[in-house]
Order: structure tokens, then sequence, then C-alpha cells
């Protein structure tokens, strides 16, 4: 495999589609040795056939608004592969969705899925709809509209979607709710769906707690644990709130959030009715953290800032992509952070990962470290399936089990001669070879 080449051909096919592209490079790179060590992978075209998705289905979503006017938005589905088991990811609602971006996540999400053993396949879809400051009724009318089509293309056995950023249960609600109607069936197709009707129990949280899981892990390699250290989140969504939660429980204090205005400094760390507190942000549709230093004494806010400048002995990014760049990584160098674990979808840099590494830092690839919440959705599939709900306990704990396993498999595969362990590579390495044999093993389709 030549990954230069590989590289050149595929930004002449999709010029412009940064994050995409950015994300195969990554992946490339890392499995290049092993690539080359079984040539049956290059005889079949494994990479030429992996790196481009199964398809692409793109629509128009039509709604009215509260007023009587019509909008058209724009709505997608990436079905990358489906070698182990039905296509599986969120659905995006956001204005900054775009085919580069889905396509991206589409792509991570084939070896994150393969990662957590169960059988699910990669996918990623969405829409540029912005449900912020919109009302429960636009927001079930372009659900039911989005839904009109994507149907069509999603089953239990097919394809089932989640939820991601702007989608939450309320929006799966809506999705499943058409769904059900246009198929008169009953069947667990989508997802973070209520808990009255086929949900899983912690599937909100569970991204959130797999990061602070994994990050464990990662620590007792070195005899280190979460126990009083301190820790800087980004983000105040459902990763970020699962995240903070998991920390509080295991010992640890986080001592900032952020949003699109800025980041907070709360010293005293955030827990108890400031968790509550959060989760009513998260639901005022502002997008903003700022009311949370009016509400507590002694916090700070730093307007227009990220919160990688604080020192902190540990750092969950968990807002969104490439939001820690290569001067955050030496800030955290220099304030003596010692380990970095992605919540988000690839939120560091390639600049910030060479960094880390090259300074010894323990870092963890969101495909790792974030797959809490797909191995949830995956029990809930499994739940769903057997026509049981199983309680919190049971669920949290077969969570730990799989974050421990994806653990397992990136120290495999990345661990070096002098004892570093570059997850980035144990990751790709883990997760790649059992999508590749599985589509040796079914030919060429």
């Amino acid at each position: 495999m030549n990954v230069e080449k590989i590289m050149s051909e595929l930004t002449k096919k999709h010029p412009g589609e940064v994050e995409y592209l950015q994300a195969v490079r990554e992946v490339l790179e890392s499995i290049e040795d092993v690539y080359n060590e079984n040539p049956q992978f290059e005889s079949a075209r494994i990479i030429e056939r992996l790196v481009e998705p199964d398809r692409i289905i793109a629509f128009k979503v039509p709604w009215v608004d509260d007023e009587g006017d019509v909008h058209v938005n724009l709505g997608y589905r990436v079905q990358f592969n489906n070698a182990i088991g039905p296509y599986k990811g969120g659905l995006r609602f956001h204005p900054s969705v775009n085919l580069s971006i889905l396509k991206f996540l589409g792509f991570e999400q084939i070896f994150k899925n393969s990662l957590t053993t169960l059988p699910m396949g990669g996918a990623k879809g969405g829409s540029d709809f912005n449900p912020k400051g919109r009302s429960n009724a636009e927001i079930m009318r372009f659900c039911q509209s989005f839904m009109l089509e994507l149907w069509r293309h999603i089953g239990p056995e097919i394809d089932v979607p989640a939820g991601d950023i702007g989608v939450g249960g309320r929006e799966i609600g809506y999705l499943y709710g058409m769904y059900k109607k246009l198929t008169t069936e009953h069947t667990g197709v989508l997802t973070g769906k209520g808990i009255n009707w086929g949900g899983s129990l912690i599937r909100p949280e569970a991204t959130g707690f797999g990061v602070v899981y994994f990050a464990s892990e990662m620590l007792a390699t070195r005899g280190e644990s979460l126990k009083g250290k301190t820790v800087a989140v980004s983000g105040f969504g459902n990763v970020a709130w699962g995240a903070v939660t998991k920390v509080n429980e295991l010992g640890g204090k986080v001592v900032t959030l952020s949003g699109p205005d800025g980041y907070i400094y709360d010293p005293e760390g955030v827990s108890g009715k400031k968790i509550d507190y959060m989760l009513e942000l998260r639901a005022s549709n502002q997008d903003i953290v700022k009311p949370y230093a009016s509400e507590f004494e002694g916090v700070e806010f730093h307007e227009g800032k990220r919160p990688w400048e604080v020192k902190v002995d540990i750092a969950l990014p968990c807002a969104t992509q490439n939001e820690l760049d290569a001067r955050d990584a030496e800030s955290l160098v220099k304030n003596g952070c010692i380990c970095v674990c992605e919540g988000a979808n690839m939120p560091c840099t390639p600049e910030a990962v060479e960094i880390f590494q090259k300074n010894g830092l323990l870092f963890a690839p969101g495909k790792a470290a974030n797959a809490g919440g797909v191995a949830t959705s995956g029990l809930e599939m499994s739940q769903n399936s057997m026509k049981l709900s199983w309680g919190r306990e049971e669920v949290d704990s077969r969570l730990r089990e799989i974050m421990h396993n994806i653990h397992e498999q990136c120290v495999k595969y990345g661990k070096k001669p002098d004892g570093y362990i570059d997850y980035v590579k144990g990751a790709n390495v883990a997760g790649f070879l059992k999508v590749a044999h599985a589509m040796l093993d079914m030919g060429v389709v």
C-alpha cells in the first residue's frame, strides 16, 4: 500500500472534503505495516473498497414552520461498510453538516463499531437543519419529513441510525413515530429510544461513561487512577454530562465546561446540583455556558477561549472535531497534563496528536475512547431483539467490560518495544483487521 498515492487519488476524486481525507490518512498511516504484511489484502483491494462508502443517499427535506412558511433542508445517509453487521451510526442535525463531515464520521464508525466486537457496520447521516430555537411542533414536522425519505433505506437488519449532535430523545421519538407509521412495524430500527418503548438505560450518558472508563484503563497502565485528579472537559452536551458524572463517581474533579461562547473554570469542581444545572443549560436551547458563571460563586467565564489553557491532570475533549490544536496541546503539556482521552469524534488535530505522543502523554483516539455510546446502542439492539430490558447496573457493567476489552485490543496492537502504547495505531489496526478479514471471507461484493 502506498499511502501518498492513495491519498492523492482520493483528493482528486473528493476535493475539499478535508475532514474525510484527514480521517482516511490517519487510518492508512496506522495500518500501513500490517496491511503490507498481508498480500491478500492488496490482491482483494481491501483499502480501495474500504475508503469509499457503499452508498450515499441524499435527499431534500421540505417542512413548514409555525408561521406557515416552507423551508427546505438537505438530508443524508452515508452507508459506509456492512461487512460485520447492519450499518450503524448516528444522525446529526446541525448547520455545519455536509458530506465531508458525514463521510469522515461514517468512516470512523466502521472501526469504532468493529472495536466493540458487536456485529455492527459503519454509517452516519443527518441534515443541515438547526433545531436550536425551533418549537417542538417544528422539530416534529421536520423529523417526519426526514423519515418520509429515510425509511426506505433502513431497518433492524439493514441500517440502524441513532442520535448525535442535535438529535436526542425527542428527535428519536418523532423519527421513530413516523417510521412505525410508514412500516406498520414496531422494531428496533433506531437506538436512543425512550425507555418506555424499547430504549436502554444509561444510553444518553454512555459515551461519556465509556470515555472515563477508557481513561481509567489508560491510567492503570502507569499505576495511576482518576482519584484526586483534576479534569478539563469541553462541551456540555450528553457526552460531557456522562463524563462529568462518571469522573465524580470515580473520585476525580471536573473544573471546566465549554460552549461556542467560551469556557467556564470552576475550581471547586462540577458536581451535585451543578451537574443538574448543566442539564438545564443544555435543555435551554441557548447553546452557551456563560450563565453557569453567574449561577455559582467562584466560577470564572473566559469568553471566546477553549479550556485547554487550564492546568489539569487529564483532558477530555467532548465537543466537536478539531477543537484542540497544536497550541492547545503545547499548553496541556506545559501544564503537566498526563492523559488526553477523546470524547468527541476526532477533536484533536493531527499536529496536536503528534505533540502528545512525542511528549509521552497517554492519548486515546475517539474511535476507541468514545465507543461506549455505540456499544450501548448495540446493547439496546440486543435487548430489542430479545424483547427484554436490562437494569442500569447490568448495562453499565456490560459497558465497562466492553471498554476494558477495547483497551486490551489497543494495547495488543499498539504497544511499542519501549513500552509506550500508541493507542491510535492499536485502535486502527484492531478495528481494521476484523473488517478486512470479513471482507475477504465474503469475496468482492
